[in-house]
């Protein structure tokens, strides 16, 4: 395949954002009067073209009159008339004159080969992606703008007919405010996928940018699709991208990543793509909004609109990108007719309005290379060309990073890196790192982290916490951003109505709705001072409502120790206080008329964990426990066991009551796993500056199972009794 890029680079690129499509070509009265198309690769993808082409000559609508590529189409696959060359060199030097060119080629030829087509006077259309760098987009971009030639970019899903209706949905509130777009991509590509050419999988080949991947390539019309869905189209719609990359098959190239892109208008776009599923999937687009979600099924069409009203499911139709094109020189006479923000009158993909994704292509492109995915996170499937890897988990790990707009790292994910390449308009090759994580040790084992949740997003509380946590052994028991509640957020200090703000995360339970409900009350902690010493660690925090305006502010001390060798112990001291002079309520789903929902101040996420076994010196399960006060509450079963009963390690949590109030304990197993000692059970709790509200946690975290008897000699061991 190298010498067929070589071939067509042999030969030696812009339109900007649509407006309307342009109105449908009728049939021509002449053939002389018909668009003269050439076509340049007509194998792989260009042989589907050859199909679009037959159709439209039958409706008369075009005609092709060459092809080029180094490979001769098969005999009798083009019509006598139809000319062949070797390159597009060839093809031009002939005097064909094609009025316009459709670039089915490398990825590498598609900048020169538009760029010798615009100035031969022809009209293009480009594969995706458009182009191997930023650089090369501007470039034809400001040739075909010189020319006044048209270019469009073949993001086929961006023909459909229902992204109008989409763009109407989000437009018109029904689906409410909305929290963030994703766009997931579950896909299955083998070893003989990446032998089909030389510059499959490679980002780039003899000093040339290939930028193969999966957002570039492989799944590039869900990035392009949720872009436009975001409203993304030009390079200065794009604020931000942050790319989380790996690969599981030999190759340069990424094939599982995720990107993060937030847009001008501030919204979030996350991509979560793979080719390293078990089964392939259609790929989709999410709308998630605070009154329902849209997700459209951009390779069929389909989009599926779920609200109070139910779910709805529609099939659209779709406009096939060349005849757009052809609709679009129609309507210009042949020439670039321009709208009054120099638009591509028609086009429905121009190039200009590719040029956000061109600026995440150029994050990739720049980024560094992607992390190989360890074999151990991966299981191989069939033989010889017909293997393919399949990561571990991918594609629960796909849906927490749409659910949650966290890449793979953030997630903590076994496999994925803790470090991000950032890229921004000030330094698209700047490397900027997660924020710094420090870490609890007990006898020199780190055995939990400070995650400062800063990248958490908005409506899902952001504050600091632990996690991971582990055991001494290292048996993590603690969760973040789970897909049932991406807000539950490790081990911290979490309260859902603080003077009317939800600082927990999630939808606010009101007493008017009776029931929980989006609203627009998110607030956030932020670390305003932090100090540790050997066994310590003091917070400053500041927490701080939707406006900017602070609410409280919080003295949090973090104490840890190890008790013995399979053993050690985590205490938590947090104090409440205003930051004005008027005492500040804080009140629960519970206090505002949910029955047994009093959750709300110290709050644990565990992982899923198999035979759990949850109790109090008095009582024994979930239901026996929950909204019960006692001096002490265990947890413990096998963690890290995923669908098996029996494997993982066996670990048991003790969480010790505070010793200022007889809080409740608040209990979830069956809807998910989490422990919780509630302030405001059936009634607000007020702190005030002359009385904060304080509390202290303790919780021993062990290495195996401890009876009742055990946890009975420890508490009273260390002093923990109350």
């Amino acid at each position: 395949m190298q010498e067929e890029a070589a071939a067509f680079l042999a030969a030696g690129l812009q339109a900007a954002p649509a407006v309307q499509a342009a109105p449908a070509l009728q049939s021509a009265p002449a053939a002389a009067a018909l668009p003269r198309i050439a076509l340049v690769g007509v194998h792989g993808y260009g042989a589907r073209h050859l199909d679009n082409l037959r159709r439209l000559e039958e409706r008369q609508l075009a005609r092709l009159v060459a092809v080029a590529d180094p490979r001769p189409p098969a005999d009798g696959t083009l019509d006598c008339s139809v000319q062949a060359f070797g390159t597009l060199e060839e093809l031009l030097a002939a005097g064909t004159a094609p009025d316009v060119v459709i670039l089915a080629t490398p990825i590498q030829t598609h900048a020169p080969l538009a760029l010798a087509a615009i100035a031969a006077g022809a009209d293009v259309y480009v594969e995706k992606p458009p182009m191997a760098s930023l650089a090369q987009f501007d470039e034809v971009l400001a040739a075909a703008g010189a020319a006044g030639r048209l270019v469009q970019v073949g993001f086929q899903s961006l023909g459909s007919e229902a992204l109008p209706e989409i763009a109407a949905l989000v437009e018109s509130g029904v689906l409410g405010r909305i929290r963030g777009i994703g766009a997931t991509g579950a896909w299955v590509r083998s070893v003989g996928y990446f032998k089909r050419s030389r510059w499959a999988g490679r980002r780039s080949l003899d000093g040339t940018d290939v930028v193969d991947g999966v957002a570039t390539n492989a799944l590039a019309h869900a990035v392009a699709t949720g872009l436009r869905i975001a409203g993304a189209a030009l390079s200065d719609d794009v604020v931000s991208v942050e790319t989380d990359l790996y690969r599981a098959h030999t190759t340069e190239s990424d094939d599982t990543s995720v990107i993060r892109v937030r847009t001008s208008a501030g919204r979030v776009l996350l991509c979560a793509l793979t080719l390293c599923a078990a089964e392939q999937f259609p790929p989709s687009i999410t709308v998630l909004g605070t009154l329902g979600k849209a997700e459209f099924f951009y390779t069929e069409d389909r989009l599926v609109l779920e609200t109070a009203d139910g779910i709805t499911t529609r099939t659209f139709g779709r406009t096939d990108l060349l005849e757009n094109l052809l609709a679009a020189r129609a309507a210009g006479n042949g020439t670039a007719d321009r709208t009054h923000d120099g638009g591509a009158a028609g086009l429905l993909s121009p190039l200009s309005a590719a040029g956000a994704y061109m600026t995440v292509l150029e994050a990739v492109r720049t980024a560094e290379p992607p992390r190989e995915i360890p074999a151990g996170n991966i299981a191989w499937e069939g033989e010889g060309d017909d293997a393919h890897p399949v990561v571990h988990g991918i594609e629960a790990a796909l849906q927490r990073a749409v659910l949650s707009q966290s890449t793979f790292a953030e997630l903590g994910l076994p496999w994925a890196r803790s470090d991000k390449a950032w890229s921004d308009k000030a330094g698209p090759d700047t490397a900027r790192p997660e924020p710094a994580c420090a870490s609890l040790a007990v006898d020199g084992r780190p055995v939990a982290w400070l995650q400062d949740g800063s990248r958490i997003m908005p409506t899902s509380s952001p504050r600091p916490y632990l996690h991971p946590v582990t055991t001494l052994a290292g048996t993590v028991v603690s969760d973040h951003l789970p897909a049932d509640h991406v807000w539950h957020l490790g081990a911290g200090v979490a309260i859902q109505d603080v003077a009317g703000v939800n600082f927990w995360g999630g939808r606010t339970y009101t007493r008017q709705a009776g029931g929980y409900v989006w609203r627009d009350d998110h607030g956030r902690i932020d670390i305003t001072d932090m100090a540790g010493s050997p066994g310590a660690l003091d917070q400053t925090l500041r927490w701080v409502g939707p406006d900017g305006t602070p609410v409280l502010s919080e003295q949090r001390r973090w104490r840890y120790d190890a008790v013995g060798p399979s053993l050690w112990k985590l205490s938590l001291d947090f104090e409440l206080s205003p930051t004005g002079p008027e005492p500040v309520a804080l009140g629960s789903p519970g206090s505002n008329g949910r029955e047994n929902g009093g959750y709300g101040g110290f709050f644990w996420r565990l992982p899923p964990t198999n035979r759990a076994l949850i109790r109090t010196a008095e009582a024994e399960g979930e239901d026996a426990v929950h909204g019960t006060v006692a001096p002490w509450l265990a947890w413990s079963g096998l963690f890290g066991a995923g669908e098996s009963s029996e494997a993982g390690a066996e670990a048991t949590l003790v969480f010790l009551a505070s010793p200022q109030a007889p809080d409740p304990w608040f209990v979830r197993l069956s809807g998910y796993p989490g422990v919780g000692l509630s302030l405001a059970w059936g009634r607000p709790l007020l702190a005030s500056r002359d009385n904060p509200v304080r509390r202290t946690v303790t919780v021993l975290v062990a290495d195996g199972i401890l009876s009742t008897a055990d946890i009975e000699q420890l508490t009273e061991s260390l002093g923990e009794t109350t």
